[in-house]
């Protein structure tokens, strides 16, 4: 038990290492095609899709993401888990494909060429 007393679920988190705690958009699943025919996220598609999703927390040692960032990802070898009714994803930095933040405009593209 822990000596903190208090309900363990109304917990703050914190996260470990180079971990992310990201919050999966919603209007992500079911998108519209050029024509305006509505795909739902069941339909299949040739190649994988990768997600957009807003990070809600991060480790100590995510050097490239911060809170409130979002960053693009595959969401389907990532682990998910619910905190306080809502689903999240847990992933490492290094599997973020892209960073989208207002406080990247103007400084470099992020590439090493």
């Amino acid at each position: 038990m822990a000596s903190g007393g208090g309900d363990p679920k109304a917990a703050p988190i914190k996260m470990l290492h180079d971990r992310l705690l990201v919050e999966v958009d919603k209007e992500a699943g079911e998108r519209r095609s050029t024509g305006g025919i509505v795909i739902p996220a069941t339909a299949a598609m040739g190649a994988r899709r990768l997600a957009w999703s807003r990070v809600i927390a991060v480790g100590p040692h995510a050097r490239a993401v911060e809170v409130g960032d979002r960053v693009l990802f595959d969401p389907e070898d990532k682990a998910e888990v619910e905190v306080h009714g809502e689903v999240y994803v847990v992933m490492r930095e290094r599997d973020v494909h892209a960073v989208a933040a207002e406080r990247l405009e103007g400084g470099s593209t992020g590439l090493y060429l």
